[in-house]
């Protein structure tokens, strides 16, 4: 009888259980929030906090894509503003319109600029392709110089301390200065105008780049990515119109020699949508070669996409998965802001802090 009596006490509990779970129990098809404090603690401990990274998945979604019309216009920027107001109604509303309208101007005066430059461009080198691309290529790795002078002013302030930002532009300074190579090894830089024209263009384009990303380092990264947009574009067309006479001719030896060498680390670092060692070109004539460089330019406008949202730029080689020994062993402790304005502000209140 005993037994019989505790035989329909758990068959009772058992119903109640499976009632409340039905009852609890979200309708077919909706969203059910994850709580990440019920998972085991040996699940938290596999994911490292500091190397939870949004950018690759950002990236990876539209990695074939490069648009230069709907580069900007970054949910994630606008996302970003909406969730930070979402406490306060007004205030956050007028903050994120404030937002929406400083980052249309900035990209009107960016896409503006980079049509004055392509309009004299063709008007120049309408059938003198080499020329073109040794005056583009001349160009194009200018912003990475002033980015990197501009990080390290900061750093001499103690106002950042990102070394991602640091070894992702100076590899790819280095990926564009193996292009400008490539163009002088192919005669490009033949002309004393071309020279003339291209080295004087960078002067101005590194002056302009450094106020710029002094002032608002989202605008200058998105006027680099539309830089690279229509070198993406041009070198594109060219190999459709061109690409038969290309694939007779034999390759340049930099190329060669830069994109199947045996250390191919600095190649990788820049290319921050993809994982180390997955991509590793194939060289056997100058078809390849301008197919390699197009592809360069894309990864670089990824890069650049990625940058203009702040603190989303994250070296491929920090990731554990496939860092070095010598990447893992020197994290150094972040600190970064938006513009002087911000380093400025910060390093104000972070002095009266400690005071």
């Amino acid at each position: 009888m005993a037994s019989a009596l505790s035989s329909s006490v758990f068959a009772a509990s058992a119903s109640a259980s499976r009632t409340r779970g039905r009852r609890n129990s979200p309708p077919l098809g909706a969203r059910v929030p994850l709580n990440f404090n019920r998972l085991p603690s040996r699940s938290r401990v596999l994911v490292p906090r500091k190397y939870c990274t949004v950018r690759a998945t950002l990236l990876q979604d539209n990695e074939e894509k490069v648009v230069i019309e709907e580069s900007f216009e970054s949910k994630s920027i606008f996302d970003k503003e909406t969730n930070r107001s979402s406490d306060g109604a007004s205030e956050g509303s007028s903050t994120s319109g404030l937002e929406r309208w400083v980052i249309k101007v900035e990209q009107s005066i960016n896409i503006f600029l980079t049509d004055s430059v392509i309009k004299v461009l063709d008007t120049l080198y309408s059938d003198r392709h080499y020329a073109r691309f040794f005056v583009l290529e001349t160009i194009a790795r200018v912003p990475y110089f002033a980015f990197m002078s501009v990080l390290h002013m900061y750093e001499s302030f103690g106002w950042w301390r990102r070394a991602d930002y640091l070894k992702v532009h100076f590899a790819e300074s280095w990926n564009e200065m193996h292009h400008l190579l490539i163009m002088e090894e192919l005669g490009g830089n033949a002309w004393w105008f071309d020279r003339f024209l291209a080295q004087h263009i960078a002067i101005f384009y590194y002056l302009m780049t450094v106020f710029m990303y002094a002032i608002s380092p989202r605008m200058a990264y998105h006027f680099s990515e539309c830089v690279e947009s229509h070198a993406f574009s041009t070198y594109d067309k060219f190999l459709k119109a061109q690409g038969e006479e290309l694939k007779k001719l034999p390759a340049p030896e930099v190329a060669v020699k830069y994109y199947t060498g045996d250390d191919l680390y600095l190649f990788d670092e820049f290319q921050t949508s993809r994982p180390p060692e997955s991509r590793r070109p194939k060289i056997e004539n100058l078809y390849d070669v301008f197919l390699n460089i197009r592809d360069d330019e894309a990864e670089h406008c990824k890069t650049m996409k990625a940058c203009q949202t702040h603190g989303m730029l994250r070296s491929p080689h920090s990731n554990p998965e496939y860092a070095f020994e010598d990447d893992l062993g020197c994290v150094l402790p972040q600190a970064d802001c938006e513009g002087i304005a911000d380093c400025i502000k910060k390093s104000v209140s972070s002095s009266q802090n400690q005071g």
